[in-house]
């Protein structure tokens, strides 16, 4: 089929004659929906629509509706608009086995008309999630292995006691984490003239430094910057230095980095068990650790005002630039109001 056929200008029989030949081909095996999308000169979601249609109600569910507005005013009525909007908060496209990643204006459209047979112009659906309060967001990436469950057990119910024997004790809990800073490392933007992009000027070598942190809800912060992998040897230096600073028992709590769970590392916590406690948060739920909060401050800012020559350079902008965050408790504490860390403010 010609590429530049519009199959829009079909009338209804020509378009369900459309259809049927492509799922058949697709269905029959003949083809795969790409191919199919490029020997008919459709797009690959029509293609993915007409198959779960047909999949979902046989030959009637690719009989087309008229082009335009719906009967009954083309508008979705309330309690249907109410059905969409709690999809759209509560599921993502591939859950319904749509074939999207993410909710675009087209995923929306193709979800109204799958659910209520009533077709929107691509502009409309843009219109309509405007009006619902809806918004083009960048997505947070999140792990299919997370357990939802866990998660919230850890929110509504082990924190609290953490928090409640932490008190009975007299201890001190700390968020740690460890994160990594490059010399290609770049964020921001800069002004220039309109239609000439603006030049920083950096160097062509590659290096960086590695850090680890710790943040408590009382404004303290307590780092280190090394060179080389975050390892068992790299964590027991850190929590000695920590211990040793501290004038009452510490309790860590920290993601299940492999660092995290070492025997050298049991070992030395079994042995100081007095002064210090490692906790691990749920797996892939990095948005849970305060201290995350911290490294993107420090990676959205450190080379805000210069940007390193040299190794040595880095290190000791990065020292400095924790240091003097270090004398802020206020802008310590400032990391535990975002939403996602709110729960760790107590």
């Amino acid at each position: 089929m010609d590429d530049k056929h519009d199959a829009r200008k079909l009338d209804v029989a020509g378009k369900q004659d459309l259809r049927r030949r492509v799922v058949h081909a697709v269905v029959n095996g003949e083809l795969t929906k790409s191919k199919a999308a490029t020997v008919f000169g459709v797009s690959r979601t029509s293609v993915h629509t007409w198959v779960d249609l047909y999949h979902q109600h046989g030959e009637e569910g690719l009989t087309p509706s008229r082009p335009g507005p719906a009967r009954g005013g083309g508008y979705l009525k309330g309690w249907q608009a109410g059905v969409i909007v709690n999809i759209i908060k509560d599921r993502t496209p591939d859950q319904l086995k749509m074939p999207f990643a993410l909710w675009t204006r087209e995923a929306v459209r193709d979800l109204i008309y799958n659910k209520f047979g009533i077709w929107f112009a691509i502009r409309s659906v843009g219109d309509l999630l405007e009006r619902w309060g809806f918004t083009a967001q960048k997505p947070q990436r999140r792990a299919y292995e997370r357990d939802d469950e866990q998660i919230r057990a850890w929110l509504e119910n082990e924190y609290p006691k953490l928090r409640r024997r932490a008190k009975r004790q007299g201890a001190e809990i700390y968020w740690e984490d460890d994160t990594g800073i490059r010399s290609d490392h770049f964020v921001g933007r800069s002004y220039a003239p309109c239609g000439e992009t603006p030049i920083v000027n950096m160097t062509g070598q590659r290096f960086g430094c590695n850090i680890i942190s710790a943040v408590s809800n009382k404004g303290t912060l307590r780092f280190s910057v090394f060179e080389g992998g975050f390892n068992q040897d790299v964590m027991i230096d850190f929590l000695s230095r920590l211990v040793r600073d501290a004038d009452r028992k510490v309790i860590v709590i920290a993601d299940g980095h492999p660092a995290h769970k070492g025997t050298r590392l049991k070992r030395w916590l079994a042995a100081h068990a007095a002064k210090c406690e490692l906790v691990l948060l749920p797996a892939y739920a990095p948005e849970l650790n305060p201290t995350e909060v911290l490294n993107q401050d420090l990676k959205a800012n450190i080379f805000s005002m210069r940007r390193p020559a040299t190794k040595r350079e880095m290190i000791e902008h990065t020292r400095s630039y924790l240091a003097s965050t270090q004398k802020r408790p206020d802008v310590v504490k400032s990391y535990f109001e975002e939403s996602h860390v709110k729960y760790a403010a107590i």
